[in-house]
């Protein structure tokens, strides 16, 4: 019937306890949505960026060479036109950015 003294202050305690990780989880919560999600988002338009790249194509590198896609290898390596007739083989994931896409063959 009645609540003791001690029952009373264990249940207090429970609620303090389970108080105190709300703070914790905003925390996580915020760093989701500030840093996580967004880096997720541009890895991914990275990722898509690169599986288009085709033959013609001017792309940046990592190291700032820019160059002209002048052959597509496969799935890990493309060959880049530096200059005229000097063309290096690069890791496609090497490439920064697309500056300009040629239009797809039709």
């Amino acid at each position: 019937m009645f609540v003791t003294a001690a029952n009373a202050q264990g249940m207090a305690d429970a609620a303090a306890g389970l108080g105190s990780f709300v703070p914790l989880i905003l925390i996580f919560a915020i760093m989701y949505f500030l840093l996580i999600r967004p880096q997720q988002k541009k890895v991914k338009e990275h990722r898509a960026m690169v599986a288009a790249l085709r033959r013609g194509d001017q792309v940046v590198t990592q190291g700032g060479i820019v160059g002209k896609v002048s052959k597509v290898k496969d799935d890990n390596e493309i060959e880049v036109e530096i200059a005229d007739g000097v063309r290096v083989r690069i890791v496609r994931a090497t490439v920064a950015q697309v500056l300009s896409k040629t239009d797809p063959a039709t």
